[in-house]
């Protein structure tokens, strides 16, 4: 008598009995990624937060070896201002803050701020270790200011914006005063010679002769050089401007 012999094949295996098999490794494998993934994570947030903490004590080591002056104006006159610092042009007052906030050492220091038509403001001030120092400024016009009957326009175009802008030796306001659609800058009819400087930078100089209602515009950008490089204009206020009483 045969005997019948079942053969069995992997088709003939429940689905189910396969996924139950395997699926133990499967959820070990999905595990251990999830954990390693967990550690990564950690591991980089503790880098990150050391490194945060690190730049924070840099930074407030700086600030109790330097002190910080902060500036205020209560009218565009004000803002749009030229600020010398001891004797050196650092900036327009608007812009003195972030990247280009004023840091000093401790000690007693001059500033002067000047517009054209006004009388300078000048204060001292002293800077005290890891403090914080807030100047208002307050401008009033110089009673000899007057404007012309007949005038020409001069626009410049000049790159860095925040460059001081020199007219016949004396301060007018920084490039970005007289630049653009509606800035100008109205002087009387005739020769005049126009100065740019910025420290860090090369000294832009020029004549211009102007008729009565003429424009002009004047374009450059200036150079990368030296502090050296600059005249007295830059490091130093005109001593025959008026000051404030």
């Amino acid at each position: 008598m045969a005997t019948r012999v079942h053969l069995c094949s992997v088709e003939m295996i429940p689905r189910q009995m396969i996924l139950i098999r395997n699926s133990p490794r499967r959820a070990t494998r999905s595990g251990e990624g999830k954990r390693n993934s967990c550690w990564r994570f950690a591991v980089s947030a503790l880098v990150w937060m050391l490194v945060m903490l690190g730049g924070t004590k840099t930074v407030t080591a700086q600030n109790q070896v330097m002190g910080e002056l902060q500036f205020e104006g209560k009218t565009k006159v004000e803002r749009d201002s030229g600020v010398w610092i001891d004797g050196n042009y650092v900036g327009y007052l608007k812009e003195l803050n972030g990247t280009k906030k004023i840091m000093l050492l401790p000690g007693t220091h001059e500033v002067t701020v000047r517009q054209s038509g006004y009388l300078d403001f000048v204060q001292k001030v002293v800077v005290e270790p890891g403090e914080k120092r807030l100047i208002s400024v307050s401008l009033h016009l110089a009673p000899s200011a007057t404007v012309p009957e007949i005038t020409a326009t001069l626009k410049l175009k000049i790159k860095p914006e925040r460059a001081a802008v020199f007219l016949d030796g004396k301060f007018v306001g920084h490039a970005g005063d007289f630049g653009g659609a509606f800035k100008s800058m109205k002087i009387a009819p005739g020769k005049h010679r126009v100065r740019v400087e910025l420290p860090g930078f090369r000294t832009y100089d020029t004549e211009v002769n102007l008729v009565a209602n003429q424009v002009s515009e004047v374009k450059t950008e200036l150079p990368k050089g030296s502090i050296e490089q600059n005249t007295p204009l830059i490091k130093k206020p005109d001593d025959k401007s008026e000051q404030r009483p």
